[in-house]
């Protein structure tokens, strides 16, 4: 007989199984194998409360198992598990299988009790990691701590870019908490000028209300952003070493946010939260993160620790909605968006979110009456008539939405939003075309990489019957966004019109596999017969 291949994908799996000690005589003994493969299953499945007792149970089984304490230790840290995360690192610790962000766990533990050793010796455990770069700024903290000067560990970030960068924000930190508040000020300004996340700022200004400088710590929050509204009634800091950990470590998972990074971002979101627990902003990423990672009841459940009384407790719920929008259960995202704005105390994010909710549930009318609310609360601001115009637009009110968008357009002259919109209406429709045209060719003009703008003002030119000028732009439109089904309609009606008419009927094929299911009946009726004439 023939020898038969294992497919690579089994051959993976059996090597994760063997690796457990699971392949037995018959008759031993398989519960560690059977309890860390419903771990498995439930893990995948989203559910937390099964996957960890299943990885508890197998660690206790297989307390030498690298391939179970790995997934234990991640599922730990997810579901704020310490005890199981704790005994699943001590499997993993000193192995080629422990992970650069194990020394994470006992930084932030030590931290949180003030624990000046542990934290000596968690952070030179990160040293010979990639998470080095965290190493100055972590024994800054530790030498302010200690009433020590803080400088020299700092200035060991050395050349390394990265390591300079967070290094000086700690020390913009420290010398607010040593009473420079001037030089620390200055410092958090100079970092802002240059490039500093919000999380410097949210951080300096909880460390000056912590300390007594009210007046200082609201010259950071200016604006009428939910959090910097709420953070100015005075939610203040003490400059503790677990304050100090946590905040880096969060400054960390803040830059990760949107980057393919889920296993570290929870890792440092959640160690960030266990030094520091009344740091809402890891709360907000740790939940952040989870979803990003699929763990969607796990990020709810983080949202719901959120106490009601945190200046992040709007940001948590407008979280909370778009949590639940992207796990595909819209109608309980609108009726909590529904909820948040009628309140007596809703403002104009609230409404924002609900009137975006109705949007997306294809009730443009009803979003309409909300983003022109927004618009009463602020009347100079372009995005919310463009919004309103917008809405207006969709529910069939063209007049009115016509006047919106003039609006945005002579707010915002040279915002290439605004004159993309309108433009791009108005030649559809046939209205102005050469007014229309030449705001589209500012919009590109403003904006050339942008393939929606690029797209709209060669459909202009395509009006005009100028294929020579709209192809070349209708074609980089499609290059740059080949799943826009709009898009990909106009390079099929454009290809049909110069008679490449194989090329046009698979645009409109393209088309079809993404666009809505109103736009479905006419995409079929151009693949079968063309672009029939007007």
């Amino acid at each position: 007989m023939e020898a038969r291949t294992i497919p690579t994908c089994k051959r993976l799996f059996l090597a994760s199984v063997l690796s457990l000690g699971a392949i037995a005589p018959a008759g031993a003994d398989t519960s560690p194998v059977a309890d860390y493969l419903k771990a498995r299953a439930a893990d995948a499945a989203g559910d937390s409360d099964r996957a960890l007792a299943g990885y508890t149970r197998a660690l206790a089984a297989a307390p030498a198992s690298t391939a179970i304490a790995t997934r234990a230790y991640r599922e730990a840290l997810a579901s704020g598990d310490i005890p199981l995360a704790e005994r699943a690192a001590a499997v993993l610790r000193g192995t080629a299988d422990a992970p650069a962000d194990l020394p994470l766990l006992p930084l932030a533990l030590a931290a949180a009790r003030n624990d000046g050793a542990g934290t000596d010796a968690a952070v030179a455990a990160l040293a010979p990691t990639p998470l080095a770069v965290l190493v100055p700024s972590l024994r800054a903290w530790i030498a302010y701590t200690r009433g020590a000067d803080p400088k020299s560990a700092a200035a060991a970030a050395g050349k390394n870019p990265v390591a300079q960068r967070l290094a000086a924000e700690t020390m913009a930190l420290v010398r607010i908490a040593r009473g420079d508040v001037d030089g620390g000020l200055a410092a958090v300004q100079a970092l802002r000028e240059t490039g500093s996340p919000i999380d410097l700022r949210l951080s300096a200004a909880q460390l000056l209300f912590g300390t007594g400088h009210a007046d200082r710590a609201r010259t950071l929050l200016v604006g009428d952003d939910p959090v910097f509204v709420a953070l100015r009634q005075g939610a203040g800091a003490r400059p503790t070493l677990g304050f100090g950990v946590s905040r880096l470590l969060g400054r960390i998972a803040s830059d990760l946010a949107d980057q393919d990074a889920a296993p570290l971002s929870i890792a440092l979101s959640r160690t960030a939260l266990i030094a520091s627990p009344a740091n809402d902003r890891a709360r907000l990423l740790l939940a952040a993160a989870l979803s990003r990672d699929g763990a969607v009841p796990l990020a709810l459940a983080t949202l719901d620790a959120m106490p009601p009384a945190s200046p992040f407790a709007t940001t948590a719920a407008a979280a909370r909605i778009a949590m639940l929008a992207n796990a595909g259960r819209d109608a309980e995202a609108l009726a909590l968006a529904c909820t948040g704005a009628t309140r007596g105390d809703a403002g104009p994010a609230d409404w924002q979110t609900y009137a975006d909710r109705l949007v997306a549930a294809d009730r443009p009318a009803d979003a309409a009456t909300w983003y022109r609310r927004i618009v009463d609360a602020d009347p100079q601001e372009w995005s919310a008539w463009l919004q309103y115009g917008g809405a207006l637009e969709q529910a069939g009110d063209w007049p009115g939405a016509r006047a919106a968008l003039q609006k945005a357009v002579a707010i915002a002259p040279d915002e290439p939003l605004a004159l993309n919109y309108l433009g791009y209406a108005q030649a559809e429709r046939g209205i102005d075309v050469k007014a229309s045209t030449a705001m589209l060719e500012r919009a590109h003009a403003l904006k050339p990489d942008d393939g929606s703008i690029t797209d709209s003002l060669g459909w202009a030119y395509f009006i005009t019957g100028d294929t020579a000028r709209a192809r070349p732009l209708i074609e980089r439109a499609a290059a740059a966004d080949p799943t826009n089904a709009e898009i990909a309609e106009h390079l099929g009606d454009l290809y049909w019109t110069i008679g490449r008419r194989y090329e046009a009927r698979y645009a409109w094929r393209a088309a079809a596999l993404t666009a809505p299911a109103g736009d479905q009946a006419r995409l079929s009726t151009r693949i079968v017969q063309g672009l029939m004439p007007k």
